[in-house]
């Protein structure tokens, strides 16, 4: 038993060349704080541990690392009798080492002697006096048990169970990292190598674990793919963390390792058309780039793009886009004349024209809530939803149902809303006007008709926020609507709303009200219906909450902002010493946890995503050489 216990030590547990001896010394409960809204931690227990200084150990030791300590649970009779032993798995929330002498120097001590004691601890260090020095571990529980069963197999299991104080502590191995959050995740996206690479054709995966950095080798991390985007996801990180340079590297690892999905962009920063430069480019992938206004050159377009801070005086990346316009690539969005009357627009006006009236007045109170009924019924009869077009039949019906109100409750013909009512055949004019178009460019039709076609990646690059709400909510509700009727969960549709707090803000009213609303019903419903939302931010506190709830799968990175953490904190239940880390992270490192996309549920882990903009460099050498050689 003693010779298969250690054989599986050293298979899973890692002492780092025996310098690693630690025990768990206190568990602590953690006190629930509800004193606010947002107050709150994910950890229920605070693990301190002891260990034995090495200054070689202290190299090696980082935040986020799993640790396995035998439970009460693997004591008991059952687990006796079967053989079957368990741990309880902790993550590293902080490592520091203590020497005894600095602790006993005080502000109160003779100086001289507080410098020589400070001086001497110098030496200490480089030694390895373990009489002298120790490190100091905090973790927290994962709620996941490792177990052994007596045929030396492994299974995780989900849920607390209470260590043993006193008992050793293990580190667990990089293999059984590898393992923990690959293994389930490879098999259901079908990728089978066992060697990895950063090469986003190659291998889907996301990065490397932050883990084991002073290791020759480095454990890769895999997302599943299709439920990142059927259950939506979000990145969150503060002005130069990388947001861009992760989704796009996302994006190309969707496009690559999945068949048909297809990827509609809101990108408000006008920076994808470079940033996917290279998927754009490539004639398996088809997509298109829908501008605000047409570029008349190709030099044009490619001054509208902005590009990363590396790229920016580089002009060979022009080259890159000039090759997107004379590709065909390129295109712009064909705006109606006039705004296009909707359900919704129309409810709004009539709302507003009811809120202007007095008390005074309540027979033109009802006779507008007359107009307002009727369009009700009328959109519950012939199952309309708020996004769609309002048609010549509706008009007619309308027009004369709002002038027989007014007159039936005797309103004044010299009244603003005798007039209002009277003149509601105008609306024919109006969607006459909206649906006259010239022949380049393409509406919102057009674009819709791209989303059940050859067409992968749509870019939509405008830098005017209201248009592209207008968007948002025309092109989600459409997309919902015609999967509802057909009942169709394929092909996916990720879309991405980068710069998030343009489309969901906190508080909003008129039109950004009426986007955030087609956002939060898009990722309500979509899931059901194979449509996911991507939401990125750097301030996740100005969000509408009720979005937030939506998303299973998060990226965070520095948020320097202690309000913004316990948002992320209390949304997805990540304890706050954990996501204090992200502080130290340099541009490209995330937090990643999922409730469903990763190896193990709701256990977040450091990673450092693979560089975009590697990707980005090759393209451009290899569309140079292809020119050159012309």
């Amino acid at each position: 038993m003693l010779n298969n216990q250690e054989e599986l030590h050293k298979k899973h547990f890692t002492d780092f060349d025996g310098t690693f001896v630690g025990r768990l010394a206190r568990v602590i409960p953690v006190a629930a704080n509800y004193t606010s809204e947002w107050a709150g931690s994910a950890a229920r227990y605070d693990c301190r541990i002891k260990i034995r200084y090495n200054k070689e150990l202290m190299a090696q030791l980082e935040e986020g690392m799993l640790l396995a300590v035998k439970n009460f649970k693997g004591q008991s009779k059952r687990s006796v009798r079967d053989g079957i032993e368990r741990y309880t798995v902790m993550v590293i929330s902080k490592v520091w080492p203590l020497h005894y002498g600095l602790g006993g120097v005080s502000d109160s001590h003779y100086y001289p002697m507080q410098m020589e004691i400070i001086e001497q601890s110098v030496v200490d260090w480089s030694t390895d006096d373990q009489a002298t020095m120790m490190v100091h571990m905090t973790a927290v529980p994962i709620n996941y048990d490792l177990v052994f069963n007596a045929k030396g197999e492994t299974e995780f299991r989900k849920g607390f169970s209470y260590p043993l104080v006193g008992e050793e502590v293990f580190v667990i191995n990089m293999e059984t990292v590898n393992q923990i959050y690959n293994a389930k995740v490879k098999e259901a996206i079908g990728f089978k190598s066992k060697t990895t690479s950063e090469s986003p054709h190659k291998d889907p995966r996301v990065g490397k674990l932050r883990m084991f950095l002073e290791s020759d080798e480095q454990v890769p991390i895999y997302v599943d793919l299709h439920k990142l985007i059927r259950y939506h996801f979000g990145v969150f990180s503060f002005t130069g963390g990388g947001k861009s340079n992760l989704l796009s590297n996302l994006f190309r690892r969707i496009l690559y390792h999945t068949d048909d999905t297809k990827i509609v962009i809101f990108d408000i920063s006008c920076e994808y058309p470079f940033l996917l430069s290279d998927i754009l480019s490539d004639p398996k992938i088809p997509g298109k780039v829908i501008l605000e206004e047409e570029a008349d050159s190709p030099e044009e377009f490619a001054r509208s793009i902005v590009k990363p801070r590396d790229f920016e005086d580089d002009p060979r990346a022009n080259e890159v886009l000039k090759k997107l316009y004379n590709d065909g690539i390129v295109t712009h969005y064909n705006q109606p004349l006039t705004q296009i009357p909707t359900f919704s627009s129309l409810l709004e006006e009539i709302q507003d024209m009811r809120a202007g009236q007095g008390l005074d007045k309540p027979h033109y109170i009802q006779a507008i809530e007359e107009t307002l009924d009727f369009v009700n019924d009328w959109m519950e009869d012939h199952n309309k939803s708020a996004s769609d077009v309002l048609d010549d039949t509706f008009i007619d019906g309308f027009a004369a149902k709002a002038k027989s109100a007014v007159e039936s409750f005797n309103v004044h013909s010299s009244s603003g809303v005798y007039a209002w009512a009277t003149t509601r055949a105008s609306l024919k004019r109006n969607l006459a006007r909206a649906k006259k178009a010239t022949s380049k460019g393409v509406t919102i039709n057009d674009i819709l008709k791209m989303f059940s076609g050859d067409e992968r990646v749509i870019c939509i690059s405008m830098a005017d926020p209201d248009v592209l709400r207008d968007l948002v909510i025309g092109l989600t509700g459409a997309a919902l609507k015609y999967r509802k009727r057909r009942f169709e969960i394929k092909p996916q549709i990720l879309f991405v709303f980068d710069e998030a707090q343009e489309f969901i803000p906190a508080k909003a009213s008129g039109l950004t009200e009426r986007c955030s609303y087609a956002v939060e019903r898009l990722l309500r419903q979509g899931r059901k219906y194979g449509l996911g939302g991507a939401i990125a931010t750097q301030r996740i506190a100005y969000l509408n909450t009720n979005i937030m709830q939506q998303l299973h799968t998060f990226f965070v990175g520095t948020l320097p902002r202690p309000y913004d953490r316990t948002v992320v904190s209390s949304s997805f239940q990540i304890d706050l010493s954990i996501l204090d880390k992200t502080l130290e992270f340099p541009p490209g490192s995330w937090l990643l946890s999922s409730y469903i996309a990763t190896g193990l549920d709701n256990v977040p882990v450091f990673v450092s995503a693979d560089n975009s903009e590697d990707s980005l460099r090759e393209h451009i050498d290899k569309v140079l050489k292809a020119s050159s050689s012309k």
